[in-house]
């Protein structure tokens, strides 16, 4: 899927401009990050990509298709939105029934559902707590109930607002794994998360957000190299590449194993 954000703005019925002339494209299997401040109008820009919010101004094309052709009913059958806080998603018996239901709503076959719910119970790490009901289960694991749910729909884009929050590390690994299982699927997966290990770990794009405006927006090592511009957004680039700047390298390092790298050439000069 191609989502095309052009112009964007987005007032609130309160008076707040959330969103002031914001442009990009997102094309097939991308994994992209959108950060910046609470206030930056990520949340806000997420939610036009299936309609929950409609622009004020500007146009917000789905394979050149303006949102507005369309119901947001219509459109989460291709752009499916796993929420912040669980609770605010869940409401069926058991996450069985969670699971099935979105798919059944956009008139799935029983059997690709069937076959869908083994895949998708193993994937999100639920398998045995299929006949449990969602408020029984561990926050974590309702975190990963909505995911599946929404991964359920088998959706072309799949938007995670701030999924690795009150995750550990194996919350946090599993998170990894879906989205690259995702991403070899072919769908685009786009975040939105203050957690900069998790964004320089699972994503190659990263746009910035500061004021309802587009502040910086590329490849997720080149952003985190403009470290005077980050600061205008208070985003602090991941411990890793912190040590590597305050070091000197010339290289931005991501992850520990480039640190250790770029450091022994730095000792063999």
């Amino acid at each position: 899927m191609k989502i095309e954000i052009q112009n964007l703005e987005h007032t609130y019925p309160t008076g707040e401009k959330a969103l002031d002339g914001v442009s990009f494209t997102l094309d097939n299997n991308e994994r992209v990050a959108i950060i910046g401040q609470n206030g930056a109008g990520k949340t806000t820009i997420v939610k036009h990509f299936n309609g929950i919010l409609r622009p004020t101004a500007g146009k917000v094309l789905l394979d050149g298709v303006d949102i507005e052709a369309k119901s947001t009913p219509e459109w989460s059958a291709r752009v499916g939105y796993v929420y912040q806080n669980p609770d605010d998603q869940l409401f069926l018996d058991s996450v069985r029934d969670e699971f099935q239901f979105g798919a059944k709503q956009i008139g799935m076959q029983t059997g690709r559902i069937e076959q869908l719910l083994v895949e998708v119970a193993e994937l999100v790490g639920l398998s045995d707590k299929l006949d449990v009901n969602p408020f029984d289960l561990t926050q974590t694991e309702k975190k990963f109930c909505a995911i599946g749910s929404i991964v359920m729909m088998d959706p072309e884009v799949l938007i995670f607002d701030e999924p690795t929050m009150g995750q550990d590390v194996v919350g946090n690994d599993r998170l990894a794994h879906i989205i690259d299982v995702l991403h070899d699927q072919g769908k685009m997966c786009v975040t939105i998360s203050h957690d900069m290990k998790f964004v320089v770990r699972c994503f190659d794009r990263v746009i910035v957000m500061c004021h309802g405006h587009k502040l910086l927006d590329g490849p997720t090592r080149e952003v985190f190299s403009q470290v005077d511009t980050l600061k205008e957004s208070f985003v602090v680039p991941p411990p890793i590449t912190r040590i590597g700047q305050a070091l000197g390298f010339e290289k931005t390092v991501l992850t520990l194993d480039e640190l250790v790298e770029e450091f022994s050439k730095e000792r063999a000069k």
